[in-house]
């Protein structure tokens, strides 16, 4: 029932199963009386002071239940079906793969929506005082990688890298591989610094398996330490050791600046202006994805996507804890399917 026959089942008789599911008493269906949310990281602090600030202006309004789970266990949540027992909202620090979306559909998700929110970046940051200086994407990637164009990895220290770095042994602490900032991580830097060598950019086209392993795996005998799902713990560690080196959101940045300071990328700094603008090399897109079946069976969802859209401009609330605002026409476009919630397409995803 959960996987087949549900797929033939229109939206309006998802919304009923989802209500039919609930009558039964304890936690699942229409009796959940909470949104809940989960996935990124990196977005639940936006979607915590999202949550916050609705329940503030409107009392009569559970508090939404906000879960960081990271990006990728997130969408495998919020994928699993219909149902108050599965998630209402998953926040991701990247886009829907075409993958997860299949999921959905295969598990009765039929009609998704998808909001950009805003821009983050992938800062890399050391503790005042500490490591200074100037990254590149090949650099990072002959650094962090597990195997550097296919050969071993023998860099010990930066100056291995790149002579002009310091002889500090490389200490890079970052996301996990369940993180959507390691995804974004993969595909903004290491992918990046991987293609400058002709042979991988062939690799690419001749085995696409091979290049993705060698392009994006990262080390495991120390050098790349994974702290989880929390970015404040990789503040802590580089604030405690200054020859570490982190790698998180800018918001974390940005909210820690009397603790740690930007590394540049190609020369170009991790600021608000710069991500705006996409000149820092690790800028990327936030989103939060709606299941539609959910939007009139759990209390408040409604109102906790429009109260998104009144805190994600360049002057709002969410700009004041490190959020990039998106390009006005972005902007625009989201706000409509906030407003009308029209379902994201597998085409929209190729």
């Amino acid at each position: 029932m959960k996987t087949k026959n549900i797929l033939a089942l229109p939206a309006l008789a998802a919304t009923a199963l989802l209500a039919a599911c609930g009558s039964g008493g304890g936690d699942t269906g229409a009796s959940r009386d909470s949104i809940r949310a989960v996935g990124s990281s990196t977005v639940y602090p936006f979607a915590k002071a999202v949550a916050e600030s609705l329940a503030r202006s409107n009392p009569d309004i559970n508090s939404p239940i906000i879960e960081s789970t990271g990006t990728g266990g997130g969408m495998k949540l919020f994928c699993s079906g219909v149902g108050a027992d599965t998630p209402d909202i998953a926040n991701a620090s990247r886009r829907m793969k075409a993958s997860e979306f299949e999921t959905c559909l295969a598990n009765g998700v039929m009609e998704v929506v998808e909001l950009q929110v805003g821009l983050d970046g992938i800062a890399f940051a050391s503790a005042k005082g500490g490591q200074n200086f100037n990254l590149t994407p090949q650099i990072v990637y002959e650094a962090i990688a597990a195997k550097p164009y296919g050969k071993e990895q023998t860099a010990k220290t930066w100056a291995d890298v790149d002579p002009s770095l310091p002889t500090d042994p490389i200490l890079v602490y970052g996301p996990p591989s369940t993180s959507g900032t390691r995804d974004a991580l993969k595909e903004l830097v290491l992918e990046v610094g991987c293609k400058t060598n002709a042979d991988m950019k062939a690799l690419k086209e001749s085995d696409e398996d091979s290049y993705d392993q060698i392009c994006t795996e990262v080390r495991s005998d120390g050098a790349y330490v994974d702290q989880g799902e929390q970015d404040n713990l990789i503040v802590q560690k580089i604030e405690g050791n200054p020859k570490a080196v982190g790698v998180f959101g800018y918001s974390y940045l940005e909210e820690n600046a009397d603790k740690v300071t930007g590394l540049p990328m190609n020369g170009v700094d991790p600021t608000y202006e710069n991500i705006s603008t996409f000149a820092y090399p690790g800028a990327r897109p936030l989103y939060v994805y709606v299941k539609k079946a959910h939007l009139d069976v759990i209390p408040g969802l409604r109102d906790f996507v429009a109260e998104w859209t009144k805190s994600w401009s360049k002057g709002g609330m969410l700009a004041k804890i490190g959020l990039v605002a998106s390009p006005d026409d972005v902007m625009a476009t989201n706000m409509t399917a906030a407003t009308e919630f029209t379902p994201l397409t597998a085409d929209q995803l190729k």
